[in-house]
């Protein structure tokens, strides 16, 4: 088993890593009858895009002989409805200020398209993915 997830009440759950015993807390977002006070389950499927899109950055990072420390994620989740569904998640990755050669570049953007929740994603859901490099 992965997780065990309890529903406490009024619309919100606690999530835990069996593994690690780390635990999470999800809410129903205020636009759907929730408190909105913690992240709802469609922000951490929207969040985990971005996550896993920098792990598998930082891993690629590391066979090649560079770094991606200090890279961060802007990940915006735009919702549909009819049914109501994720319909689009926008990510902004901005790299630090490091000479980043054209291969480094051409890598990160390759694998950041082939993180396993990108291809897991329906592929109705558009994803957008900008990087920013600052040198």
């Amino acid at each position: 088993m992965t997780s065990k997830i309890i529903y406490t009440s009024d619309l919100r759950t606690e999530m835990t890593h069996l593994q690690s015993g780390t635990t999470v807390l999800t809410d129903a977002p205020i636009d759907n009858k929730g408190r909105g006070e913690v992240f709802s389950p469609t922000d951490l499927v929207a969040t985990a895009l971005g996550s896993c899109m920098l792990t598998i950055m930082g891993i690629a990072a590391r066979e090649h002989g560079f770094v991606i420390d200090g890279t961060t994620a802007d990940v915006t989740k735009v919702m549909a409805s009819d049914p109501r569904r994720i319909a689009e998640v926008h990510i902004r990755l901005v790299f630090p200020d490091y000479p980043y050669t054209d291969k480094q570049k051409k890598i990160l953007t390759v694998i950041s398209k082939s993180c396993p929740v990108a291809l897991s994603l329906h592929p109705e859901l558009k994803q957008h993915i900008e990087l920013i490099f600052n040198k």
